[in-house]
């Protein structure tokens, strides 16, 4: 039997490859006068999975915000701080609900846990890309 970290990193590689273009846009791709779609990266988030009384494990995302136009994108940009504070919020929320080290994790309901988030700190926001989920033991 494959120990639960291999397995969970083994999990979150489609996820990673399925949203890699999500990556290449935010990295320079989109935007522009072209009519192109404004991708912003938030820093990575790192919240406890509390089991009970005790936390023994982890939940690792990264996420992408898409912005419907150059504004928005300048404007989520200045605002990251506290949509960061919120996106903190909804991962531990949904970690505290639904993420275990030992089942792979539901990244469709993240996604839209944290689009509803998100979207209702910004409504700017158009959309949050999950570009990579980990849950693992700590």
């Amino acid at each position: 039997m494959m120990p639960a970290n291999r397995l969970m990193s083994l999990l979150a590689v489609p996820i990673a490859i399925g949203l890699a273009p999500a990556t290449a846009l935010a990295n320079g791709g989109g935007g522009g006068a072209a009519g192109g779609v404004d991708l912003i990266p938030m820093a990575a988030l790192d919240v406890p999975i509390v089991e009970g009384n005790r936390s023994s494990a982890r939940l690792r995302l990264k996420l992408v915000l898409r912005a419907g136009d150059p504004v928005a994108a300048a404007k989520i940009t200045a605002e990251m701080p506290a949509l960061r504070e919120a996106a903190l919020a909804g991962a531990s929320e949904f970690a505290r609900l639904y993420a275990s080290p030992f089942v792979p994790v539901d990244a469709e309901k993240l996604a839209h846990d944290m689009t509803a988030v998100l979207h209702g700190r910004d409504s700017t926001i158009t959309a949050v890309l999950l570009v990579n989920v980990v849950a693992s033991p700590a």
